[in-house]
């Protein structure tokens, strides 16, 4: 995306990208959670991993479209 550019075909298929900003908070918020509860920091972790199991669409979408 950096060489296409913001208005590439990669860039609006991707958008706001959001499990890619919500993934490292939640990281972040699984480490936290260690010191107070380690079931609660492996359902982050695990809540990580299922976010990216479900499929991404939209890149397939935009393709289609073309």
């Amino acid at each position: 995306m950096r060489k296409q550019g913001p208005n590439s075909v990669l860039a609006n298929a991707l958008g706001s990208d959001i499990k890619g900003k919500i993934s490292p908070i939640l990281y972040v918020m699984g480490i936290v959670l260690a010191f107070v509860s380690p079931w609660l920091s492996v359902a982050m972790y695990v809540l990580v991993a299922v976010m990216w199991l479900i499929p991404d669409r939209r890149i397939e979408r935009i393709l289609h479209e073309l």
